[in-house]
Parts: structure tokens; sequence; C-alpha cells
């Protein structure tokens, strides 16, 4: 239904192809932009534009605290490891559309299984699909958004295989939330030290 010719190729796009971490990277059309805690890739995949954005603030389990109270139980045991699962969004334009399609995806506290068999669950899932004026940062209101809640299981299946096919699967949400992370805690450790120089002056 979705699917695209170049799929069968073997190809995997890489949106994040530098893992260097720096207030601006820019490595052409697959490179990683961070402003502040904000970061977005773009790619070119099968003459489509594939852009992912993502926000790191309140990507944090809220649960991670209790998680550490319990690791200071038992010594023994290793502690929890911080990981920062933000939501983010996936926008692709096809050349001369005048509309984008736009995924807006998380990461579930479970793992996502609905299909039959011992397939692989996904570790993240599409909430809503909208198409919004391409180009355009802000979610239009007035553009129908369709909420997955209540879609049909094989449709959702469809989308996450076209998502799959330019580069969204479950390898480049390890990836992402593996460069969240540390963005997070680079962020983390900047806020830290600029709070601790504003709060000493007079």
């Amino acid at each position: 239904m979705f699917s695209n010719s170049g799929a069968s190729s073997g190809y995997r796009p890489k949106l994040f192809s530098s893992k260097v971490l720096s207030p601006s990277v820019s490595c052409g059309c697959g490179g990683l932009h961070t402003e502040g805690d904000k970061a977005f890739a773009c790619q070119i995949c099968f003459w489509d534009k594939i852009t992912v954005t993502f926000n790191i603030n309140n990507s944090i389990p809220p649960n991670f605290g209790e998680d550490a109270e319990q690791g200071q139980q038992k010594p023994t045991e290793e502690e929890p490891e911080i990981v920062s699962t933000p939501n983010f969004v996936v926008e692709v334009v096809k050349q001369g559309a005048k509309h984008s399609l736009v995924f807006d995806c998380n990461f579930p506290e479970d793992e996502i299984s609905h299909g039959e068999g011992e397939e692989e669950s996904d570790i993240f899932a599409i909430r809503e699909v909208s198409f919004q004026p391409e180009g355009d940062e802000d979610w239009k209101e007035t553009s129908y958004t369709l909420n997955t809640d209540s879609l049909d299981w094989a449709l959702y299946d469809h989308l996450m295989d076209f998502l799959a096919d330019r580069g969204v699967d479950n390898t480049f949400a390890d990836e992402l939330m593996e460069l969240s992370t540390a963005i997070e805690h680079q962020e983390y450790i900047k806020f830290l030290e600029d709070l601790q120089k504003f709060v000493k002056c007079n």
C-alpha cells in the first residue's frame, strides 16, 4: 500500500550521520542540528525529504526518581540508567507537494506489539498523523489530525512500514534515544553551571 521500490534494495538511510554534539553541527542534508533543547535532522530518501524533530525537555520518564530510590536501597545492584525518551515528529515532504505528511511519535512505556507471530515489537508508536502546510513549524489546529488510538491495525502497520522504508524504524529509534540522552545530559550540565553562576552573582 505504502511500499516504495527503493525499499527492496536493502538501502537504509541514516538520519543521524554524526554523533558529534555541539551547539550547531551541520553535515549537509544528513546532518544534525541542535538549538538548545531542540534537535532536528533531515535526509533525502527515495525523492522524499524526511525531517525529524525532537525536544529533550520533559523527556526523562517521571518514574525514574522512584527507580533511583529503589536502587539506593539495594547497593549491590547497578544504578538505573537515565535514558531520554522524547516525543518526536517525522515530516515527509514529496517533490512538488503543497502539504507534508506529519507523524507525531512517542516512546510508550510498554513496547507495542499487535502483529501475529514472534515479530519484533515496536519500541516507538505513532500517536497522530496529519497533513500540514510544507515548511510550517507549528502544527495547524485547523488541519484534520488522525489519532491512531481508533485506527485500524492494518492501516497502522502500513504507516509504520511507510516510516521504516524511509529509515524510521527500531534501529533509528534506538539511535534517537542515545542521541537525545547525550544532548539532555549535556544541557543538564550546562544548566547547573549557569545556575551556579547566577546564584553566586550579587
